[in-house]
């Protein structure tokens, strides 16, 4: 059982080593702390006594104490913050870059909760009309156009990994087919929710539809790939940033263009979808990286 008195500084320290007492008043941490960092592997002693179980530090590891504390004040992983630490004993660049990434993919999650929360507040309240002003909707004729495509069946959950993936694909066969002629984008040809699966389309213009079609039917039983005419048509379509483009806020969205084409009579005559026109990876939070539309 570990004692619980071994913050005591009454028994000599072994040689070159600090009680635990003492290692907590130089990291400022207190002893609950450093039991808590070891017992999660994240600082362990420099020694335990096998008699008493008492705890000991070297004055190197008070460096990593103090980083293992601050890593924490940003609800860091705890993985996450051992990868840091171990990473920083050798490289303290590519520790630094771990927390560039880690806060980075923080403040996408975030932006995409002040989102969500500023969606709920309208909708709660009954104010959802002024939520729909806030998205401007456009209108944008398109003309006919080829498309070599990716359909699945996919529950919303999946959308993040397969949407990415999927237009990944058609983007790099589209070298094949002539090259890519327009942006790429998503049909929606049924809903898609935790309870129900679409299907979903990806889609990406090409120039040669001979090179499309044999393309297509190349990966039809692996990807379930088409190449197909897509008729010229009118899109009614509102833009939203990449913090806006999670679900379930992006419901605001599609609500707003839908609202705005009732207020105009205005039928819409094909499934939406959804238009990526800018590098996603490269995109911020606040970037506007897609167009929610419908064609009418």
């Amino acid at each position: 059982m570990e004692p619980v008195t071994d913050t005591t500084d009454a028994l000599p320290p072994a040689e070159g080593l600090l009680t635990i007492g003492a290692f907590a008043a130089r990291a400022r941490l207190s002893p609950k702390a450093l039991r808590l960092y070891d017992r999660l592997g994240l600082l362990r002693p420099a020694h335990v006594d096998d008699t008493t179980g008492y705890r000991y530090y070297r004055a190197a590891q008070v460096e990593r104490a103090r980083l293992v504390f601050l890593l924490r004040g940003l609800d860091m992983p705890l993985a996450r913050i051992a990868e840091v630490v171990e990473r920083q004993e050798t490289d303290g660049q590519a520790a630094a870059d771990l927390v560039t990434a880690y806060w980075a993919d923080v403040e996408e999650r975030l932006a995409g909760q002040r989102t969500l929360a500023h969606y709920l507040r309208g909708r709660l309240s009954g104010r959802s009309s002024e939520l729909y002003a806030t998205f401007g909707v456009h209108t944008v004729d398109v003309p006919e156009q080829w498309v070599i495509t990716e359909t699945r069946h996919t529950l919303v959950e999946e959308l993040p990994v397969w949407i990415p993936a999927s237009l990944g694909r058609l983007e790099a066969a589209a070298k094949e087919c002539g090259g890519t002629t327009g942006a790429p984008f998503v049909v929606y040809h049924s809903e898609v929710s935790q309870e129900s699966d679409g299907p979903v389309e990806s889609c990406v213009p090409v120039a040669d539809p001979e090179a499309a079609r044999t393309w297509a039917a190349q990966h039809a039983r692996a990807w379930n790939t088409t190449a197909r005419l897509e008729p010229a048509h009118r899109l009614a379509y509102t833009r939203i940033t990449k913090a806006q483009v999670a679900n379930p806020q992006i419901h605001a969205a599609y609500e707003a263009v839908e609202a705005w084409l009732t207020t105009q009579n205005l039928p819409y005559t094909a499934p939406c979808r959804e238009i990526y026109f800018t590098d996603w990876d490269k995109s911020g939070p606040e970037d506007e990286v897609c167009d929610v539309a419908f064609p009418f």
